[in-house]
Protein backbone atom coordinates (compact mmCIF):
# COMPACT_ATOMS: atom_id res chain seq x y z
CA UNK A 1 0.00 0.00 0.00
CA UNK A 2 2.88 2.56 0.56
CA UNK A 3 4.22 1.33 -2.61
CA UNK A 4 1.05 2.42 -4.44
CA UNK A 5 0.18 5.74 -2.15
CA UNK A 6 3.98 6.98 -3.04
CA UNK A 7 2.84 6.31 -6.55
CA UNK A 8 -0.03 8.51 -6.67
CA UNK A 9 1.94 11.27 -4.73
CA UNK A 10 4.72 11.85 -7.03
CA UNK A 11 2.83 10.87 -10.20
CA UNK A 12 2.22 13.70 -12.30
CA UNK A 13 0.76 14.30 -15.85
CA UNK A 14 3.79 14.33 -18.51
CA UNK A 15 6.30 13.05 -15.03
CA UNK A 16 6.45 9.37 -16.31
CA UNK A 17 6.79 8.10 -19.52
CA UNK A 18 4.32 5.39 -20.78
CA UNK A 19 5.19 1.75 -19.07
CA UNK A 20 3.51 0.31 -22.81
CA UNK A 21 6.77 2.16 -24.90
CA UNK A 22 9.75 0.52 -24.90
CA UNK A 23 12.65 1.83 -23.82
CA UNK A 24 14.25 2.22 -27.13
CA UNK A 25 11.28 4.97 -28.23
CA UNK A 26 11.54 6.45 -24.96
CA UNK A 27 15.22 7.33 -25.42
CA UNK A 28 14.54 8.46 -29.05
CA UNK A 29 11.29 10.57 -28.07
CA UNK A 30 14.03 12.23 -25.16
CA UNK A 31 16.68 12.68 -27.63
CA UNK A 32 14.15 14.42 -29.98
CA UNK A 33 11.88 16.55 -27.63
CA UNK A 34 14.51 17.67 -25.78
CA UNK A 35 16.70 19.55 -28.45
CA UNK A 36 16.64 23.36 -28.15
CA UNK A 37 15.60 25.81 -30.83
CA UNK A 38 16.58 28.94 -29.56
CA UNK A 39 19.24 30.85 -31.07
CA UNK A 40 20.76 33.35 -29.04
CA UNK A 41 21.34 36.14 -31.08
CA UNK A 42 23.26 39.30 -29.76
CA UNK A 43 21.73 42.72 -30.57
CA UNK A 44 23.22 45.02 -27.68
CA UNK A 45 24.78 47.55 -29.02
CA UNK A 46 28.08 48.23 -27.48
CA UNK A 47 27.49 52.32 -26.90
CA UNK A 48 30.49 52.36 -24.81
CA UNK A 49 32.86 50.95 -27.68
CA UNK A 50 31.81 54.27 -29.80
CA UNK A 51 33.78 56.44 -27.39
CA UNK A 52 36.25 56.49 -24.59
CA UNK A 53 35.32 58.74 -21.30
CA UNK A 54 37.24 61.38 -19.78
CA UNK A 55 38.62 58.90 -16.62
CA UNK A 56 39.99 56.00 -18.85
CA UNK A 57 41.83 58.48 -21.03
CA UNK A 58 42.96 59.85 -17.80
CA UNK A 59 44.27 56.21 -16.42
CA UNK A 60 46.04 55.66 -20.24
CA UNK A 61 47.97 58.62 -20.30
CA UNK A 62 49.20 58.04 -15.97
CA UNK A 63 49.77 54.45 -17.40
CA UNK A 64 52.13 55.75 -20.19
CA UNK A 65 54.09 58.44 -18.24
CA UNK A 66 54.76 55.82 -15.55
CA UNK A 67 55.57 53.75 -18.39
CA UNK A 68 58.07 56.35 -19.75
CA UNK A 69 59.49 57.03 -16.43
CA UNK A 70 60.61 52.81 -15.47
CA UNK A 71 61.72 53.05 -19.05
CA UNK A 72 64.28 55.76 -18.53
CA UNK A 73 64.96 54.70 -15.53
CA UNK A 74 66.02 51.11 -16.23
CA UNK A 75 68.04 52.77 -19.29
CA UNK A 76 69.87 54.27 -16.71
CA UNK A 77 71.03 51.11 -14.69
CA UNK A 78 70.54 48.92 -17.27
CA UNK A 79 73.96 49.44 -18.77
CA UNK A 80 75.46 49.21 -15.61
CA UNK A 81 73.99 45.79 -15.93
CA UNK A 82 74.52 44.47 -19.35
CA UNK A 83 70.96 44.30 -20.23
CA UNK A 84 69.31 45.21 -23.37
CA UNK A 85 67.54 48.70 -23.36
CA UNK A 86 64.21 48.67 -23.02
CA UNK A 87 38.29 44.24 -27.34
CA UNK A 88 38.52 45.78 -24.64
CA UNK A 89 38.02 42.24 -22.88
CA UNK A 90 39.70 42.15 -19.71
CA UNK A 91 41.50 38.95 -17.58
CA UNK A 92 44.03 36.87 -18.16
CA UNK A 93 44.19 34.60 -20.66
CA UNK A 94 42.80 31.09 -20.89
CA UNK A 95 45.58 28.84 -21.15
CA UNK A 96 46.08 24.52 -20.92
CA UNK A 97 47.81 22.94 -18.24
CA UNK A 98 51.04 21.26 -19.80
CA UNK A 99 52.93 20.29 -16.94
CA UNK A 100 53.14 17.01 -17.84
CA UNK A 101 53.95 17.97 -21.83
CA UNK A 102 57.53 16.98 -23.01
CA UNK A 103 59.60 17.92 -25.97
CA UNK A 104 59.37 14.90 -27.56
CA UNK A 105 55.89 15.32 -28.03
CA UNK A 106 55.67 18.09 -30.46
CA UNK A 107 57.81 17.49 -33.08
CA UNK A 108 57.59 19.49 -35.65
CA UNK A 109 54.03 21.00 -34.30
CA UNK A 110 54.74 24.66 -34.64
CA UNK A 111 51.58 25.45 -36.87
CA UNK A 112 49.81 24.53 -33.55
CA UNK A 113 50.67 27.47 -31.98
CA UNK A 114 51.32 30.42 -34.66
CA UNK A 115 51.75 29.87 -38.21
CA UNK A 116 53.58 28.90 -39.81
CA UNK A 117 55.74 31.15 -42.22
CA UNK A 118 58.22 31.60 -44.69
CA UNK A 119 60.28 35.06 -44.49
CA UNK A 120 60.49 36.82 -47.63
CA UNK A 121 64.31 37.62 -48.30
CA UNK A 122 63.20 41.07 -50.11
CA UNK A 123 60.78 42.06 -46.51
CA UNK A 124 63.84 40.92 -44.65
CA UNK A 125 66.35 43.70 -46.66
CA UNK A 126 63.81 45.80 -46.44
CA UNK A 127 63.33 45.22 -43.19
CA UNK A 128 67.26 45.21 -42.53
CA UNK A 129 67.50 49.32 -43.50
CA UNK A 130 65.61 50.63 -41.15
CA UNK A 131 67.70 48.47 -38.22
CA UNK A 132 69.78 50.66 -35.32
CA UNK A 133 73.32 49.96 -37.17
CA UNK A 134 74.80 51.05 -33.90
CA UNK A 135 73.14 49.05 -31.49
CA UNK A 136 75.15 46.82 -29.73
CA UNK A 137 75.41 43.38 -30.97
CA UNK A 138 72.63 40.86 -29.42
CA UNK A 139 74.04 39.18 -26.32
CA UNK A 140 72.84 35.56 -25.64
CA UNK A 141 71.72 34.40 -22.12
CA UNK A 142 74.60 33.30 -21.56
CA UNK A 143 76.89 36.43 -21.96
CA UNK A 144 73.89 38.19 -19.34
CA UNK A 145 74.68 35.42 -16.79
CA UNK A 146 78.37 35.76 -17.07
CA UNK A 147 78.24 39.28 -16.82
CA UNK A 148 75.76 39.07 -13.36
CA UNK A 149 78.46 36.53 -12.04
CA UNK A 150 81.18 38.17 -12.30
CA UNK A 151 79.82 41.91 -11.07
CA UNK A 152 78.41 39.68 -7.93
CA UNK A 153 82.16 37.91 -7.55
CA UNK A 154 83.80 41.25 -7.21
CA UNK A 155 81.53 42.43 -5.34
CA UNK A 156 80.41 45.60 -7.39
CA UNK A 157 77.38 47.79 -6.45
CA UNK A 158 74.07 45.77 -7.48
CA UNK A 159 71.08 47.73 -8.24
CA UNK A 160 69.08 44.31 -9.52
CA UNK A 161 67.16 44.80 -5.79
CA UNK A 162 67.12 47.15 -2.87
CA UNK A 163 67.26 44.06 -0.32
CA UNK A 164 70.16 42.29 -2.54
CA UNK A 165 72.76 40.64 -0.33
CA UNK A 166 76.10 40.23 -1.65
CA UNK A 167 77.03 36.42 -3.61
CA UNK A 168 79.73 36.28 -0.84
CA UNK A 169 77.28 36.35 2.31
CA UNK A 170 75.12 33.44 1.00
CA UNK A 171 75.74 30.44 2.69
CA UNK A 172 77.12 27.88 0.44
CA UNK A 173 74.75 24.84 1.76
CA UNK A 174 72.13 27.39 0.02
CA UNK A 175 74.02 27.56 -3.33
CA UNK A 176 75.26 23.81 -3.16
CA UNK A 177 71.54 22.85 -2.93
CA UNK A 178 70.94 25.32 -5.76
CA UNK A 179 73.24 23.90 -7.80
CA UNK A 180 71.53 20.59 -7.73
CA UNK A 181 68.09 22.33 -8.69
CA UNK A 182 70.48 23.66 -12.09
CA UNK A 183 71.00 20.26 -12.75
CA UNK A 184 67.46 19.00 -12.61
CA UNK A 185 66.09 21.79 -14.64
CA UNK A 186 69.12 21.42 -17.13
CA UNK A 187 67.36 17.87 -17.25
CA UNK A 188 63.62 18.66 -16.80
CA UNK A 189 60.94 17.55 -18.71
CA UNK A 190 57.64 17.20 -16.78
CA UNK A 191 56.31 15.94 -14.04
CA UNK A 192 57.21 17.78 -10.55
CA UNK A 193 59.39 20.66 -9.61
CA UNK A 194 61.91 20.93 -6.57
CA UNK A 195 60.30 22.69 -3.63
CA UNK A 196 63.72 24.85 -3.33
CA UNK A 197 63.12 26.34 -7.16
CA UNK A 198 59.46 27.08 -6.23
CA UNK A 199 60.06 29.31 -3.12
CA UNK A 200 62.91 30.93 -5.57
CA UNK A 201 60.51 34.25 -6.14
CA UNK A 202 59.94 34.79 -2.63
CA UNK A 203 63.42 35.16 -1.35
CA UNK A 204 64.60 39.38 -1.30
CA UNK A 205 67.34 37.85 -3.45
CA UNK A 206 65.84 35.75 -6.05
CA UNK A 207 67.88 37.31 -8.88
CA UNK A 208 70.85 35.85 -7.80
CA UNK A 209 69.70 32.88 -6.79
CA UNK A 210 67.71 33.14 -10.69
CA UNK A 211 72.11 32.88 -11.79
CA UNK A 212 73.04 30.07 -10.02
CA UNK A 213 70.48 28.24 -11.20
CA UNK A 214 72.19 28.46 -15.20
CA UNK A 215 68.60 29.46 -16.68
CA UNK A 216 70.62 29.47 -20.07
CA UNK A 217 70.83 25.83 -19.14
CA UNK A 218 67.19 25.05 -18.58
CA UNK A 219 65.15 22.95 -20.92
CA UNK A 220 62.26 24.79 -22.64
CA UNK A 221 59.94 23.03 -20.45
CA UNK A 222 61.49 24.21 -17.37
CA UNK A 223 61.42 28.08 -18.78
CA UNK A 224 57.19 27.30 -18.96
CA UNK A 225 57.11 26.36 -15.75
CA UNK A 226 59.52 29.05 -14.39
CA UNK A 227 57.50 31.45 -16.11
CA UNK A 228 54.54 30.25 -14.70
CA UNK A 229 55.47 30.47 -11.18
CA UNK A 230 57.66 33.82 -11.48
CA UNK A 231 54.53 35.70 -13.19
CA UNK A 232 52.45 34.14 -10.61
CA UNK A 233 54.61 35.25 -7.62
CA UNK A 234 56.16 38.69 -8.32
CA UNK A 235 54.39 42.04 -8.92
CA UNK A 236 54.53 43.68 -11.68
CA UNK A 237 58.25 45.49 -11.50
CA UNK A 238 59.69 42.52 -10.73
CA UNK A 239 58.06 40.16 -13.26
CA UNK A 240 59.15 42.80 -15.59
CA UNK A 241 62.94 41.91 -14.93
CA UNK A 242 62.46 38.20 -14.96
CA UNK A 243 61.23 38.92 -18.86
CA UNK A 244 63.35 40.97 -20.04
CA UNK A 245 66.70 39.71 -18.14
CA UNK A 246 65.64 35.81 -18.93
CA UNK A 247 62.54 35.47 -20.68
CA UNK A 248 63.20 37.44 -23.61
CA UNK A 249 67.47 36.14 -24.28
CA UNK A 250 66.04 32.61 -24.46
CA UNK A 251 63.57 33.20 -26.78
CA UNK A 252 65.88 35.21 -28.97
CA UNK A 253 68.36 32.64 -28.79
CA UNK A 254 66.19 30.02 -29.47
CA UNK A 255 64.52 31.61 -32.38
CA UNK A 256 67.96 32.33 -33.82
CA UNK A 257 69.24 29.00 -33.83
CA UNK A 258 65.96 27.08 -34.94
CA UNK A 259 64.53 29.67 -37.27
CA UNK A 260 61.37 29.00 -35.38
CA UNK A 261 60.37 28.91 -31.84
CA UNK A 262 59.67 26.15 -29.30
CA UNK A 263 56.51 25.51 -28.23
CA UNK A 264 57.00 25.31 -24.28
CA UNK A 265 58.83 28.70 -25.17
CA UNK A 266 56.16 29.92 -26.76
CA UNK A 267 53.51 28.91 -23.87
CA UNK A 268 55.59 30.82 -21.60
CA UNK A 269 55.00 34.45 -23.50
CA UNK A 270 51.63 33.22 -23.38
CA UNK A 271 51.66 33.28 -19.53
CA UNK A 272 53.33 36.03 -19.09
CA UNK A 273 50.32 38.03 -20.60
CA UNK A 274 49.35 37.22 -17.27
CA UNK A 275 51.09 40.45 -16.18
CA UNK A 276 50.21 42.64 -19.27
CA UNK A 277 52.06 45.63 -18.08
CA UNK A 278 55.39 43.58 -17.46
CA UNK A 279 54.65 41.87 -20.73
CA UNK A 280 55.00 45.18 -22.40
CA UNK A 281 57.66 46.91 -20.81
CA UNK A 282 59.44 43.77 -20.36
CA UNK A 283 59.69 41.67 -23.98
CA UNK A 284 57.94 44.11 -26.82
CA UNK A 285 59.21 47.21 -25.86
CA UNK A 286 62.70 46.75 -25.35
CA UNK A 287 62.09 44.62 -28.73
CA UNK A 288 61.11 47.84 -30.32
CA UNK A 289 63.78 49.87 -28.93
CA UNK A 290 66.51 47.33 -29.32
CA UNK A 291 66.80 48.20 -32.84
CA UNK A 292 67.93 44.43 -33.68
CA UNK A 293 64.58 43.22 -33.55
CA UNK A 294 64.27 40.75 -36.84
CA UNK A 295 61.24 40.32 -38.96
CA UNK A 296 60.96 36.15 -37.85
CA UNK A 297 61.46 37.44 -33.93
CA UNK A 298 58.96 40.23 -34.51
CA UNK A 299 56.11 37.65 -36.20
CA UNK A 300 56.25 34.83 -33.53
CA UNK A 301 56.38 36.98 -30.72
CA UNK A 302 53.80 39.25 -31.80
CA UNK A 303 51.48 36.34 -32.66
CA UNK A 304 51.00 35.85 -29.18
CA UNK A 305 49.01 39.50 -29.33
CA UNK A 306 46.71 38.49 -31.55
CA UNK A 307 45.36 35.24 -29.81
CA UNK A 308 44.79 36.49 -26.25
CA UNK A 309 42.89 39.49 -24.80
CA UNK A 310 44.41 42.27 -23.43
CA UNK A 311 43.38 45.18 -21.67
CA UNK A 312 43.06 48.46 -23.58
CA UNK A 313 45.04 50.69 -20.45
CA UNK A 314 47.76 48.69 -21.21
CA UNK A 315 47.72 48.37 -24.62
CA UNK A 316 47.22 51.71 -25.71
CA UNK A 317 50.25 52.97 -23.08
CA UNK A 318 51.67 50.64 -25.31
CA UNK A 319 51.12 51.97 -28.61
CA UNK A 320 51.60 55.46 -27.09
CA UNK A 321 55.12 54.51 -26.17
CA UNK A 322 55.43 52.50 -29.93
CA UNK A 323 54.31 55.62 -32.01
CA UNK A 324 57.04 58.16 -30.34
CA UNK A 325 59.98 55.76 -30.65
CA UNK A 326 62.44 55.84 -33.66
CA UNK A 327 61.41 53.89 -36.25
CA UNK A 328 61.94 50.16 -37.27
CA UNK A 329 60.70 47.50 -38.57
CA UNK A 330 59.17 46.10 -35.80
CA UNK A 331 57.40 48.91 -34.88
CA UNK A 332 55.18 48.23 -37.56
CA UNK A 333 54.22 44.64 -36.92
CA UNK A 334 53.56 45.46 -33.40
CA UNK A 335 51.39 48.48 -34.02
CA UNK A 336 49.67 47.06 -36.66
CA UNK A 337 48.72 44.36 -34.63
CA UNK A 338 47.58 46.32 -31.11
CA UNK A 339 45.33 48.28 -33.62
CA UNK A 340 44.06 45.18 -35.41
CA UNK A 341 42.18 44.52 -31.53
CA UNK A 342 39.96 47.19 -32.49
CA UNK A 343 40.05 49.25 -29.31
CA UNK A 344 38.11 52.28 -28.46
CA UNK A 345 40.85 54.47 -28.49
CA UNK A 346 41.18 58.17 -26.72
CA UNK A 347 42.06 61.01 -29.34
CA UNK A 348 45.46 61.11 -27.22
CA UNK A 349 47.13 57.70 -29.12
CA UNK A 350 45.26 58.50 -32.02
CA UNK A 351 46.93 61.43 -32.53
CA UNK A 352 49.98 59.95 -31.60
CA UNK A 353 49.71 57.29 -34.35
CA UNK A 354 49.12 60.11 -37.23
CA UNK A 355 52.09 62.07 -35.78
CA UNK A 356 54.06 58.80 -35.94
CA UNK A 357 53.01 57.97 -39.91
CA UNK A 358 53.22 62.24 -40.74
CA UNK A 359 57.11 62.16 -39.59
CA UNK A 360 57.84 60.25 -42.74
CA UNK A 361 56.16 62.84 -45.09
CA UNK A 362 59.88 64.03 -46.14
CA UNK A 363 61.59 60.77 -45.65
CA UNK A 364 63.56 59.86 -48.78
CA UNK A 365 64.31 56.15 -47.80
CA UNK A 366 61.84 53.92 -49.42
CA UNK A 367 59.51 52.48 -47.04
CA UNK A 368 59.00 48.42 -45.96
CA UNK A 369 55.44 47.00 -47.07
CA UNK A 370 55.55 46.43 -43.70
CA UNK A 371 55.11 50.21 -43.01
CA UNK A 372 52.18 50.67 -45.90
CA UNK A 373 50.20 47.64 -44.26
CA UNK A 374 50.44 49.49 -40.77
CA UNK A 375 48.89 52.72 -42.51
CA UNK A 376 46.34 51.17 -43.94
CA UNK A 377 45.04 48.91 -41.07
CA UNK A 378 44.96 52.43 -39.17
CA UNK A 379 42.99 54.24 -41.30
CA UNK A 380 40.27 51.12 -41.73
CA UNK A 381 39.91 50.85 -37.52
CA UNK A 382 40.36 54.86 -36.99
CA UNK A 383 39.38 57.14 -39.96
CA UNK A 384 36.44 58.70 -38.83
CA UNK A 385 38.52 59.56 -35.14
CA UNK A 386 41.25 61.48 -36.97
CA UNK A 387 40.74 65.65 -37.32
CA UNK A 388 39.88 67.29 -40.98
CA UNK A 389 43.78 68.81 -40.76
CA UNK A 390 45.23 65.61 -40.10
CA UNK A 391 42.94 63.71 -42.50
CA UNK A 392 44.60 66.87 -44.99
CA UNK A 393 48.26 66.06 -43.83
CA UNK A 394 47.67 62.36 -44.27
CA UNK A 395 46.76 62.72 -47.86
CA UNK A 396 49.70 64.95 -48.52
CA UNK A 397 51.77 61.83 -47.22
CA UNK A 398 50.15 59.89 -49.58
CA UNK A 399 51.56 61.92 -52.38
CA UNK A 400 55.32 61.01 -51.18
CA UNK A 401 55.08 57.80 -49.58
CA UNK A 402 53.54 55.63 -52.57
CA UNK A 403 52.82 51.96 -52.68
CA UNK A 404 51.36 51.17 -56.07
CA UNK A 405 48.81 48.20 -54.39
CA UNK A 406 48.23 49.10 -50.63
CA UNK A 407 48.15 53.46 -51.05
CA UNK A 408 45.03 53.19 -53.69
CA UNK A 409 43.18 51.23 -50.44
CA UNK A 410 44.52 54.33 -47.83
CA UNK A 411 43.10 57.10 -50.00
CA UNK A 412 40.29 55.69 -50.59
CA UNK A 413 39.29 55.17 -46.54
CA UNK A 414 40.54 58.29 -46.44
CA UNK A 415 38.32 60.27 -48.84
CA UNK A 416 35.23 58.62 -47.81
CA UNK A 417 34.86 58.98 -44.20
CA UNK A 418 34.32 61.06 -41.64
CA UNK A 419 36.26 63.22 -39.44
CA UNK A 420 35.79 63.74 -35.41
CA UNK A 421 35.51 67.56 -35.71
CA UNK A 422 32.44 67.23 -38.51
CA UNK A 423 30.49 65.12 -36.50
CA UNK A 424 31.14 67.15 -33.32
CA UNK A 425 29.88 70.32 -35.30
CA UNK A 426 26.53 68.87 -35.96
CA UNK A 427 23.33 70.00 -34.04
CA UNK A 428 22.68 67.87 -30.71
CA UNK A 429 19.29 66.19 -31.57
CA UNK A 430 21.49 64.08 -34.86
Amino acid sequence: MGKSKRSKMSRKEGDRPDRSVSLAEQILEDRTTHSSQRSKVRSRQNEDETYVDEKLSRKILEQARQQQEELESEHGHSASLGARSKTTSLGPPKDDDDDDVSDEEFPGNEGEFYEHFEVDEEDEKALEMFMNKAAPMRRTLADIIMEKLTEKQTEVASQMSDTSIPMSQIDERVIKVYRGVAEVLSKYRSGKLPKAFKVVPNLANWEQIVYILEPDRWTASAMYQATRIFTSNLNAKMAQRFFNLVLLPRIRDDIAEYKRLNYHLYMALKKALFKPAAFFKGIILPLCECGTCTLREAVIIGSIITKVSIPVLHSSAAMLKIAEMDYNGANSIFLRLLLNKKYALPYRVVDAVVHHFLRFLHDKRQLPVLWHQCFLTFVQRYKEDIATEQKEALMDLLRNQNHEQITPDIRRELLHSKCRDEETDQPMGM
